[in-house]
């Protein structure tokens, strides 16, 4: 029987009718700009998309025939203590733009992992994972997710479970993960361009207060340094810059990782 997670935040941090919510979509990644190279993984924010949709774009935009058709995506549990990382227990998730299968073949590989768990109450108000999908759906003809929100894990923990997933060039992973929280506009910009220079250099040593997807982040990190992965910077700027009070900003950032070397 399936058993389909719903939409927790259609209408609050996006869109929750249809044919709106494909046309902010649409507008937002017509806007950004195309670079060449075809990404393995993308680093993305996860805020609401008046604050944070334009950043997300400019990764989303990135994608491109051959189209991934599975999207390992990781992101920070908020709500609820999760020791490790946490699958939410359903067959497939739902947005206003349909549903999306979870993949069955990364469950049966994932239920051998002692750090993998179920936690469907770690999914049910979780922003940071839902607010990919219609990104993912706008770009993707067809995709299946293996969605995993991550509490307490180690960084080894998080790239062994990467590296067990990731594939080939069907295989597409995103990290979700804002950067600075409520600081003030200049000090947030400082604080997150000190975390993009980590994040170009491959360097794993980043703080919870720099990025709050640390974990999952840490886990890439780690990941794209031994495979040798080549890192691009797509935007960084913070909630200053797109909706305006920079009095107590967040930061966002996007990031895209090739194997091999981009043009």
């Amino acid at each position: 029987m399936d058993n389909v997670r719903p939409a927790a935040v259609a209408g609050s941090f996006y869109p929750g009718l249809r044919r709106t919510l494909e046309a902010i979509i649409d507008a937002m990644l017509s806007g950004a700009v195309r670079r060449a190279g075809r990404p393995k993984a993308l680093v993305v924010p996860h805020a609401g998309y008046i604050y944070s949709g334009p950043i997300a774009a400019s990764a989303y935009a990135q994608l491109r025939d051959p189209f991934p058709t599975r999207v390992v995506l990781l992101g920070p549990a908020h709500f609820e203590p999760v020791q490790g990382l946490a699958l939410p227990g359903a067959t497939a998730l739902a947005t206003p733009l349909g549903e999306v299968p979870v993949d069955p073949a990364a469950l049966e590989v994932l239920g051998r992992v002692p750090s993998v768990v179920l936690s469907p109450i770690a999914h049910a108000r979780e922003h940071s994972l839902e607010v990919q999908l219609p990104f993912l759906q706008r770009v993707l003809p067809f995709f299946t997710v293996i969605p995993l929100v991550i509490g307490h894990a180690g960084v080894d923990e998080v790239a062994r479970v990467l590296d067990l997933l990731w594939g080939g060039e069907e295989t597409l992973v995103v990290i979700s993960t804002d950067l600075s929280h409520y600081l003030p506009y200049e000090q947030a910009r400082s604080v997150d361009e000190g975390t993009a220079r980590a994040i170009l250099a491959r360097d794993p040593a980043i703080a919870p207060a720099q990025a709050c997807g640390a974990e999952g982040l840490r886990g890439l990190l780690q990941v794209a340094r031994r495979r040798g992965l080549v890192v691009m910077q797509l935007d960084l700027r913070n909630s200053g810059d797109t909706a305006g009070d920079g009095s107590r900003v967040v930061g966002y950032g996007a990031f895209a990782f090739y194997e091999g070397a981009v043009a």
